[in-house]
């Protein structure tokens, strides 16, 4: 029972750790104390560290299965996480209004929105990818309740932010924008090739350091 115990404590100070900093008169408060970057930082390592307390509780939690390992199921993750790279470092500090994660979204373009062509939500689609490609080869209960929540908090995350940046941009205009983005090339031309060069550097570096550090933080080599 230790075993759940933890999972369900981890869990737990998960979902305060993402919600209680949020509400807006803690936010203010905290931001008025470490200003917007220090806020950001101290929000982002307080989410790592949750999230890898959370992983390692579920891989302490007793071993109940759900569906037997398959050799194949290894290559799932190994594959998507390729993509969720890539999703992450071509969506992460770039203009998106229609979202979170983004920079400069004044100067957002529609006429060259980049992977905001494909996904309103690029860290939640890698999010949602991550947690789905991870719940293949980890069959037992209290991984698919950690990826299965992960992938399903992801989704639902999605419509969340639909509604709230419609009210923050008003529905005429984000509406407008969402129209605008549709009708472009399906293939959109990038503002610069040097910026899409270092992204693709930056995603291939990012993805050789998880499968270096995989089983060095977890103990399970990623590799089939």
């Amino acid at each position: 029972m230790m075993g759940w115990a933890g999972f369900i404590a981890a869990f737990v100070a998960f979902f305060v750790s993402h919600r209680l900093p949020l509400r807006p008169a803690v936010r203010a408060r905290l931001v008025g104390v470490l200003g917007r970057r220090g806020f950001t930082i101290a929000y982002s390592v307080l989410s790592l560290a949750v999230l890898a307390w959370l992983i390692v509780a579920a891989a302490q939690a007793p071993y109940v299965a759900i569906w037997s390992s398959a050799p194949w199921q290894a290559w799932v993750p190994l594959v998507a996480m390729a993509a969720v790279c890539l999703i992450l470092c071509f969506g992460i500090a770039r203009p998106n209004p229609l979202s979170f994660g983004g920079a400069r979204n004044e100067s957002f373009d529609p006429a060259h929105p980049g992977i905001v062509r494909w996904m309103r939500h690029p860290l939640l689609v890698g999010l949602a990818l991550w947690a789905g490609a991870h719940l293949v080869p980890n069959g037992d209960l209290a991984h698919v309740i950690l990826f299965g929540l992960f992938a399903g908090f992801a989704m639902l995350g999605m419509r969340i932010v639909d509604r709230r940046r419609q009210r923050a941009l008003g529905a005429e205009h984000w509406a407008s924008l969402r129209q605008q983005i549709a009708l472009g090339p399906r293939i959109p031309h990038p503002e610069s090739w040097s910026g899409v060069g270092i992204r693709l550097l930056l995603a291939a570096l990012i993805y050789l350091v998880l499968l270096a550090l995989h089983p060095v933080v977890l103990g399970v080599s990623p590799l089939p």
